[in-house]
């Protein structure tokens, strides 16, 4: 049975363009040209999607998809605006909207939002509930909220402004939202903005042509062609240089880009997911960062909560770490000391997951057996006692245990470069004169590259 779709516009030519398009692809239609049409429709028989207009004579386009959110929360909607009406196609996606279309439509735009639409099932959400639960881990309700959330954009292709400090976690957020969508078989691109040298961010994005500048040997694809029918992931977005943001809100607009050293435009579709740490909206005010551009990516913002915020947590995120780079390393799991446990929880980490990722990894070279205790975690003393500290003091506490965490790996090296030359590279004798087992030097070998 052919897939069934529900097309509401009450302009003749665009009902039966839409629905001449859906036959060529093999999708049956039922045409509506106003709301009790469509409501009519829905009585009668199920739907695997809906396009409808935003305008109706008898009705609100947009009250119509709040009502198919309550009712049919399955079915994919996708509405059709009026060209440059991008405030009224963001005010349906964040009321629940599949996706938008403009005027005047573009067959290969339309033909790309329908075929991913089709990809979704009425049991994906529960899956998607289930595998969550195992990617991102914790039992605090914070947590699940966030799990929850993550399931329901993930049945949307809205852009997604991911929010929160460094170490929370927000590239997984944003990888979870793509391999739970309908978009899950094709390629997640993760690109660091703030990584880039501003001269180079334009040829990785969109690539560019042999010859286009110095250097440029080859054609190169851009970072949008390989993410092409996937999802591109900007971290660290505010970072991007105000003439990137300008080449970018278009690109994301038109569905198009243009290689450096390129006449031709290239068609690409891209679901764009972005994060930062800093503050956008105060990026916006102090001019670093374009307002039409954070309406464009800001469209639905997902915050990503500190680990202090989510205490109870913390013991089962070390486990799971602490198996995680066991493995990794074919040696046991050590368990952690009562005091060891204690100490965690008290801990406020200003770095959040990442830092107990760094903690836990730190401790685990240092442990003497199968035991890590409250000395080998060597937590670094806090700049604030209490456990829920503001902003401000975290990324100080932060940059303080990046610092401490470089010097202690120039010194670790330093002291064990010295110990195999004075043994001649016998790796035993050199643990036994460092006072380390030979576990632990085998694993800061790996760790610091010195094999």
């Amino acid at each position: 049975m052919n897939p069934q779709a529900l097309i509401v516009d009450d302009e003749p030519d665009i009902l039966e363009l839409l629905t001449m398009t859906l036959l060529s692809m093999s999708i049956d239609c039922v045409p509506a040209e106003n709301l009790a049409q469509a409501e009519q429709a829905l009585k009668q028989q199920s739907f695997d999607l809906c396009l409808t207009d935003m305008r109706l004579p008898d009705g609100n386009g947009l009250d119509f998809v709040q009502a198919l959110q309550r009712q049919y929360p399955d079915l994919p909607v996708a509405v059709i605006t009026a060209h440059g009406n991008m405030d009224l196609a963001v005010q349906a996606l964040k009321s629940g909207a599949f996706d938008f279309v403009s005027k005047p439509l573009k067959l290969r735009v339309l033909r790309d939002l329908v075929a991913t639409a089709l990809k979704l099932s009425p049991m994906q959400s529960v899956r998607n509930e289930r595998r969550s639960r195992y990617k991102l881990l914790g039992e605090t309700d914070i947590i699940k909220t966030l799990r929850g959330k993550i399931t329901k954009l993930a049945r949307s292709q809205a852009p997604v402004y991911i929010s929160g400090e460094s170490g929370t976690g927000k590239e997984l957020v944003a990888k979870l939202i793509h391999e739970l969508g309908a978009r899950s078989k094709h390629a997640f691109v993760p690109i660091n903005c703030g990584a880039i040298p501003s001269e180079l961010v334009e040829s990785e994005l969109f690539g560019h042509k042999k010859g286009a500048f110095t250097g440029a040997i080859a054609d190169k694809q851009g970072l949008f062609q390989i993410a092409n029918g996937g999802t591109l992931f900007l971290d660290e977005v505010a970072d991007l240089p105000l003439m990137m943001q300008v080449k970018l809100l278009r690109a994301i607009q038109e569905k198009a880009i243009r290689p450096v050293g390129s006449h031709e435009e290239i068609n690409v579709d891209v679901r764009i997911l972005s994060a930062t740490h800093k503050n956008l909206a105060e990026g916006v005010k102090q001019g670093t960062f374009r307002e039409d551009l954070f309406y464009r990516l800001h469209v639905i913002e997902l915050v990503v909560p500190p680990l202090r915020e989510r205490q109870a947590d913390i013991l089962l995120l070390a486990k799971h770490i602490l198996h995680h780079v066991a493995k990794k390393n074919s040696i046991i799991a050590p368990k952690l000391s009562e005091q060891a446990v204690m100490a965690l929880n008290a801990y406020g980490f200003p770095g959040n997951v990442r830092e107990l990722e760094n903690i836990l990894e730190r401790a685990l070279t240092w442990a003497e057996g199968t035991i890590i205790t409250q000395q080998d975690l060597m937590l670094p003393v806090q700049l604030n006692p209490t456990l829920v500290v503001n902003n401000a003091l975290a990324q100080i506490s932060l940059s303080v245990e990046n610092d401490l965490e470089s010097k202690l790996e120039e010194q670790e090296r330093k002291l064990i470069t010295q110990a195999l030359e004075l043994t001649r590279w016998n790796k035993t004798a050199a643990a036994k004169r460092l006072g380390i087992t030979f576990r632990a030097l085998r694993y800061k070998l790996k760790k610091l590259n010195l094999e």
